[in-house]
């Protein structure tokens, strides 16, 4: 189970073993070393969870459900996780982004889609990053002293270290940085983060701003950059001479 940087260690874990199944072929037809397990409990007692480069949770799983898997994960480890749920699960999902679940996925999902959120959630933290890829100066865009890189999909600090982010913090700080000093409806955000409105709820746009004010401001609840006008939406301000 040891991983590399050819084939990333995914950890599986769903009580349905059709389900299994079908995740552990897609992973290994995308490149990835799938391992799954049919419960948490399996889950938790089969090493260390530095074997893995990601865990694919289940919410609904039988027995510890996926949502307190993730709430002991997050205690002891930065391992990523993207949660499998279905449709109606929009409570258990904000739950699921404030115990630091990096993406969701709704059931059924489309296998391209699934796999190119795991891509996007490893690349986030680490992996599959070529050392060679270029910091690309015109493809950033700065606000205080950090900065976005647009070509890697990364925000980074002074000092050029990167800031980890979720698939859904980092759409919403991109859509933002394009589209500074202008008041954002929440309704825009929304459809920002997913086709079908249906599947979110403001609360959860609540979380995510939480979290990424948390990442990029130096006094999370003194905003300077991305700042609430009530009963609006959202501003982002580039400069903050300019708040």
């Amino acid at each position: 189970m040891e991983a590399n940087a050819h084939n990333p260690v995914i950890a599986i874990i769903d009580d349905d073993p059709d389900v299994r199944d079908t995740l552990s072929a897609l992973m290994e037809a995308s490149g990835f070393a799938p391992v799954a397990f049919q419960d948490s409990d399996s889950f938790k007692s089969s090493g260390s969870l530095q074997n893995y480069d990601l865990a694919l949770i289940d919410l609904r799983l039988r027995g510890e459900s996926g949502l307190t898997l993730a709430i002991h994960i997050r205690e002891t480890s930065e391992l990523p996780i993207v949660m499998l749920t279905g449709v109606g699960d929009e409570i258990d999902k904000i739950i699921g982004l404030e115990t630091g679940a990096d993406d969701y996925l709704m059931k059924p999902f489309n296998p391209r889609e699934l796999v190119a959120r795991i891509r996007a959630v490893l690349r986030r933290y680490g992996h599959g990053v070529s050392a060679s890829a270029k910091s690309g100066k015109d493809h950033e865009i700065t606000f205080g002293s950090k900065r976005v890189n647009l070509k890697r999909r990364e925000l980074l600090d002074p000092n050029g270290d990167e800031i980890p982010l979720t698939n859904a913090e980092y759409v919403l700080l991109e859509y933002f940085v394009k589209n500074p000093d202008r008041i954002i409806p929440r309704t825009d955000l929304m459809r920002e983060i997913g086709s079908d409105m249906q599947r979110y709820v403001d609360r959860t746009i609540d979380v995510l701003i939480l979290r990424l004010r948390r990442k990029i401001e130096d006094v999370p609840s003194k905003p300077v950059h991305l700042q609430t006008r009530r009963a609006q939406g959202y501003i982002f301000v580039l400069q903050a001479d300019r708040a």
